[in-house]
């Protein structure tokens, strides 16, 4: 045999071997498929709704779907028994505003990311975000906006959907939409083409633009109701109201739940008349935007952790006190919950590092709301706020077994979302131990 053909031979059998591994070992890296049913016996079930955990209780899984849960009554002939003992078992956590395509800004400053990061990197990268996503205990993320990264988030959606790659069941928002000349990147010489984060359309094609969206995937329409148009301008309304009417009507017709990019309280306000399902950030808002909040049904996802994160970015150590920022963000969650306002639970996460999506629950109950509350709406809340709640959100027999255990007892100590120990989607093991 000639040099080339050996070295043909042994490059060959190197490749064969390796592609031999990767496909067997692929599946059972991440997924757990268990065809019988599955007895999962924890400490104790927070099932979503009820504040007060249920000690004792097993939780019954067949053919991805609980089928009971309750006090342990004995082992089904044949099942798999799960025991965690120690923890809490939750419905799998829902992140209600993510941006899976993007990286702390620690890391890269987003005009940089946006611009300079190839699409292939940014897909890569998303592919790891997601993974951290899921074993962080977050099985459902509602990504808003892939910030120039086009419609890259319905790909993902797809690679997560046909097992080719770990990840949570996705709502994605493809590119969002902004007023033309309202967002970023900006700085450059007045018309030259800039590439945007997001689309740009305005007055009847907005409404074009939405369902191009649609047409193109997306499952949430998201709207700049404001932005600061220049450097060092506050945050001013973009949108007019009758054009986002237009919008959100097209979106709600297609089946579509609308989320709407607001800080100023006059964006608030036009994005709530609008009839918009959800209000990002609300960092302004005024006792009478609450209020209008809490009349019309509309959500707010104070995003507390990302304010947080951009403020250790700057300098702040976390010490008290915090920086002004973070003072008027805890103020204005403080008086959405006196109004009433259903809250949306969800840390901007992109801003920080993925995997710690728990964070934003950490923030909201140090802003002072009561632990069990927060995993109320980071899953039966979140779940009917994206209309989900007929599969997702509770421990309930019927729902999708997409379930959470963590060490110690989250509703006294929300921290013990950090020590995630069991994972499990649509009844496949994603995760079994620390």
């Amino acid at each position: 045999m000639g040099r080339a053909a050996m070295r043909f031979t042994r490059y060959f059998t190197r490749y064969f071997l390796a592609a031999w591994l990767v496909t067997l070992l692929a599946v059972p890296v991440w997924g757990d498929a268990w065809a019988d049913d599955l007895l999962i016996r924890p400490a104790r079930v927070f099932d979503g709704v009820d504040p007060h955990p249920h000690e004792g209780w097993t939780v019954l899984v067949h053919d991805g779907r609980i089928t009971a849960a309750g006090p342990a009554t004995g082992t089904p002939a044949g099942a798999r028994v799960i025991d965690l003992p120690g923890t809490t078992l939750l419905p799998g956590l829902i992140e209600g505003h993510s941006h899976l395509f993007l990286h702390p800004y620690d890391e890269a400053k987003w005009d940089d990311q946006v611009l300079h990061e190839p699409l292939a990197l940014r897909t890569a990268r998303a592919t790891v975000a997601a993974r951290a996503t899921l074993m962080a205990g977050f099985t459902t993320v509602r990504d808003l906006g892939t910030e120039g990264a086009g419609y890259a988030d319905v790909g993902l959606k797809q690679a997560i959907e046909q097992g080719i790659i770990p990840g949570p069941r996705m709502l994605v928002a493809t590119r969002a939409l902004v007023a033309t000349g309202s967002y970023g990147p900006k700085g450059f010489e007045p018309g030259v083409a800039i590439p945007q984060g997001a689309q740009e359309a305005d007055g009847p094609e907005l409404v074009r633009a939405a369902r191009q969206q649609i047409a193109a995937g997306a499952d949430v329409v998201k709207l700049y109701a404001d932005y600061h148009w220049g450097p060092g301008e506050p945050s001013r309304p973009t949108f007019l109201m009758e054009e986002m009417r237009a919008a959100v009507e097209a979106a709600h017709s297609a089946g579509r739940i609308v989320a709407a990019h607001a800080h100023s309280a006059e964006g608030m306000r036009r994005a709530i008349i609008a009839g918009v399902d959800t209000v990002e950030h609300g960092t302004d808002g005024t006792p009478d935007v609450f209020r209008l909040m809490h009349d019309h049904g509309t959500a707010l996802c104070p995003t507390l952790a990302a304010t947080e994160a951009i403020a250790r970015y700057r300098g702040w150590d976390g010490r008290e006190p915090a920086p002004e920022s973070v003072r008027t963000g805890r103020a204005s969650f403080a008086a959405a919950r006196k109004a009433g306002v259903t809250l949306c639970v969800g840390g901007d996460v992109g801003v920080f590092a993925h995997g710690t999506n728990a964070r934003e629950l950490e923030a909201m109950v140090a802003a002072g709301m009561p632990p069990a509350a927060v995993l109320q709406a980071a899953t039966s809340g979140n779940a009917r706020i994206f209309h989900l709640d007929d599969r997702l959100g509770v421990i309930r027999p019927g729902y999708l077994a997409d379930l959470v255990a963590v060490d110690g007892d989250p509703t006294h100590d929300i921290t013990a979302l950090r020590a995630v120990r069991f994972v499990a989607k649509g009844g496949i093991i994603m995760r079994n131990g620390g």
